[in-house]
């Protein structure tokens, strides 16, 4: 097999060819008429007709006085068609000096060959980009895992499936977006660098501001922006961007991400559910042309209503435990310690409830599910349900056994805000690192008065897995956080 340096020292003294030949291997602008999935779809209109497109070359076959390319670009592949007698045979001998991976501009008619593929008979071409570094072999492939995310360029070259992905992450942005515009949702944007992180049980990552002289925090969630603005009288808001934690990183975890944030004035957790599982049903079907999906070979159906199910009763569904039976805080934390959870020693009975749903009832959920009433300790933005103060009117979205997004009755009572605030600073204190800051700001805004709302969060990458099969995050981000290479 030759050396990598060897092909790119033969591929560099092909550059200097070219310009020998007066060539500008690093051409300008080119004029594209269309692209090659319009061209070998259209081709009953288009037969006969002078095309150019432009594209890289991922194939060549000569064949004496005529040779075959197969070009890429963004639509897909289109081949070409070379000959001596419409080139001419200095152009012709030009065009049989390309390679594999570099970018070229063509123009020719539009033909179906014998065998019946449509193709572009070629007039002329002009080199716009020389690759000087060959790509994967077509049999191996870009298969290397870790090579792939970091060098997505490459991944992208070389898979189209991959393109395909990216393209379909950006249909479902768009259709999250076309969803909340249709009802009146405002898109907004607000800071990414906080003075004081909160909206989320998280560790931010810090910087400082040298003419401030401050530290500052790159955002873990927009919430307590966007619902500033509800109290300024923007009824209904969202946004779209990145968040920061400063946390793992795993198949579901990457220390950026991107979240829809939003909020709506005088609804609650309820109106949240029909408006999720009614924007992720429309997104689906506008994105795959149907609701019913497969994600790791299990079927799922989209379509609303989603199943709503509390927590005590999802835990009490997967491990037999109805915590509505316990009496004491020391026997849910027994309980919890048979099943292996370890705990500090003092957690509440609606505490131990939630360890327990995460260590053995979440991910066991498939179809897509609302999973209500969180204890009001572990949801500390959340509004008490009136029905019983110990729980919150919330919800998280699960399906395929991962969570897509978390919801809630807004609490707009300011003094229950800073009571929790109160205690969450004393869970800091005991060690939480993830618990919230006091944010006297955000308690002010809410003594002017905010009207009664509902909020919802969604993972963007997670609902992008979801539609796309994609088995890591890593898949879903264009370029995932990685540990620096050491060669």
């Amino acid at each position: 097999m030759e050396d990598i340096n060897d092909l790119v020292r033969a591929r560099m003294e092909k550059l200097q060819l070219w310009r020998a030949r007066g060539v500008d291997p690093f051409g300008i602008r080119y004029e594209v008429t269309h692209r090659a999935a319009e061209v070998v779809d259209g081709f009953d209109k288009l037969e006969g007709s002078i095309v150019s497109i432009a594209g890289r070359v991922m194939a060549k076959r000569g064949h004496g006085r005529a040779a075959f390319l197969d070009i890429r670009d963004l639509s897909g592949k289109i081949q070409l068609y070379a000959s001596v007698d419409e080139l001419g045979e200095e152009l012709y001998q030009l065009l049989l000096e390309l390679d594999i991976g570099d970018i070229v501009g063509v123009k020719g008619k539009v033909f179906r060959t014998r065998r019946g593929e449509v193709s572009i008979n070629l007039s002329s071409f002009t080199l716009l980009s020389k690759s000087l570094r060959p790509l994967p072999e077509k049999w191996h492939g870009l298969q290397d895992v870790e090579l792939r995310y970091r060098q997505r360029y490459l991944d992208l070259v070389v898979n189209p499936e991959v393109r395909e992905l990216f393209v379909k992450r950006s249909l479902i942005v768009r259709y999250i977006r076309e969803f909340l515009d249709a009802r009146g949702f405002l898109e907004v944007e607000t800071p990414m660098m906080h003075p004081i992180p909160g909206g989320a049980a998280a560790r931010p990552f810090v910087t400082h501001h040298n003419t401030l002289d401050i530290d500052l925090y790159l955002r873990i969630a927009p919430e307590l922006y966007l619902k500033r603005l509800l109290v300024g009288g923007l009824e209904r808001v969202y946004e779209i961007n990145r968040c920061f934690r400063n946390e793992g990183i795993s198949t579901r975890h990457n220390p950026e991400f991107t979240t829809v944030e939003v909020y709506q004035a005088y609804a609650d957790y309820t109106d949240m559910m029909s408006l999720t599982e009614n924007m992720v049903a429309f997104v689906a079907e506008s994105v795959l042309g149907t609701p019913v999906i497969s994600y790791g070979g299990k079927e799922v159906d989209l379509t609303p209503p989603w199943r709503r199910v509390t927590m005590v009763d999802a835990v009490k569904e997967w491990t037999g435990i109805d915590f509505n039976e316990l009496e004491s805080d020391a026997q849910a934390r027994e309980i919890c310690s048979r099943q292996g959870i370890e705990l500090k020693g003092n957690e509440s009975k609606w505490k131990c409830l939630n360890e327990l749903y995460e260590a053995h009832a979440d991910y066991r959920i498939v179809q897509p599910t609302f999973v209500t009433h969180h204890p009001v300790e572990v949801s500390p933005l959340a509004k008490k349900s009136a029905a019983d103060p110990d729980f919150a009117d919330r919800f998280e979205i699960f399906i395929c056994g991962q969570e897509l997004g978390n919801a809630f009755s807004e609490l707009n009572d300011p003094i229950d805000q800073k009571e929790r605030f109160v205690s969450q600073v004393a869970e800091r204190a005991a060690g939480d690192e993830e618990a919230h800051l006091m944010d006297e700001d955000y308690v002010r805004a809410l003594e002017y008065g905010m009207p009664p709302a509902g909020g919802l969060g969604i993972g963007v990458d997670r609902l992008t897995m979801l539609l796309t099969d994609s088995p890591s995050i890593r898949d879903v981000l264009l370029f995932p956080q990685m540990r620096p290479r050491t060669d």
